[in-house]
């Protein structure tokens, strides 16, 4: 079982592999803003484990399994991220609300928000449903035509909006 510090250590790794074509301690100290101590010990525990190549004043890389893990963590992280701005929360608080939740979220429970994503995604437009949950989150309350469809019965004045 990794720890969260693995898989936060990991994941960076990877991104600054992708974005510079190589990584370094200081790159990563940068990326997680820790001290280049901590990259350092860090790195020599990942090596242990085998997640890592690393040569000291030198380059980092990953190993199979290291880029595995990092590549799932990142995944998942893709799909909270996605997932919680279908459902209006703003970048910021998805962005840290993802980091923390990529670490604790099932498989199961992860297939289920990438099939959920997927499935909205494939609409051209978005699905009433989703408008009705923004109008609710903004307002508190659920309209007098959504109650219509409820079977509770509404005035003559209601009932003419609801067509508008």
């Amino acid at each position: 079982m990794t720890t969260e510090r693995t898989e936060d250590y990991l994941k960076a790794i990877d991104t600054v592999i992708e974005k510079k074509g190589y990584s370094q301690v200081k790159d990563i100290a940068r990326f997680l803003n820790v001290s280049p101590s901590s990259v350092t010990g860090m790195f020599k525990k990942l090596t242990k484990e085998g997640y890592i190549n690393y040569e000291k004043y030198g380059g980092v890389t990953l190993t199979p399994e290291g880029k595995k893990l990092a590549r799932s963590t990142k995944e998942k992280y893709s799909v909270l991220h996605e997932f919680l701005i279908l459902l209006g929360v703003d970048e910021v608080t998805a962005d840290d609300d993802a980091c923390k939740m990529e670490h604790a979220v099932t498989l199961q429970t992860l297939e289920k928000l990438t099939k959920f994503s997927e499935f909205v995604n494939s609409k051209e437009e978005m699905p009433k449903f989703f408008l009705h949950f923004k109008e609710f989150c903004e307002k508190g309350e659920i309209s007098e035509c959504k109650k219509k469809k409820q079977n509770v019965s509404l005035n003559k004045k209601t009932r003419k909006a609801c067509k508008e």
